[in-house]
């Protein structure tokens, strides 16, 4: 009599067994690149994957409401730079943080601007 073959279970991503969208194996990988170790645990993975989805989220969510907001349909650099800047929190972790192709938001310094000094005649001059 011939065995019948045991069929192997469904082979699942380490996303998916996590729950997650972000690539967990991918961000292993880099982990272990960037850290010139092979050993790395998988849970730091997830925990990472996780993070950044959740940060991501944040992020999507709150620029999709400035768009809502400008009766636009679809997300800008503009309105990611917007969200980072009215939350609290996100300006903390992203303050420093340049968002390439976004408007820049007006501030001059007053260092920049002329200095009358003669009122009479009109004359400006630069003073540093």
């Amino acid at each position: 009599m011939k065995q019948a073959k045991k069929e192997a279970p469904a082979r699942r991503a380490g996303s998916a067994k996590a729950g997650l969208n972000f690539p967990v194996n991918r961000i292993h990988c880099y982990l272990k690149r960037s850290h010139g170790s092979k050993e790395v645990c998988r849970v730091s993975a997830v925990f990472v994957a996780a993070t950044l989805e959740y940060l991501v989220t944040g992020i999507v969510e709150l620029a999709g409401n400035a768009a809502h907001g400008n009766e636009e349909h679809q997300i800008l650099p503009h309105h990611l730079k917007i969200a980072i800047r009215n939350n609290e929190e996100l300006n903390k972790l992203l303050g420093h943080t340049t968002v390439l192709q976004s408007d820049v938001l007006p501030n001059i310094h007053s260092e920049l601007l002329l200095k009358k000094t003669n009122k009479k005649s009109g004359e400006v001059s630069r003073e540093f």
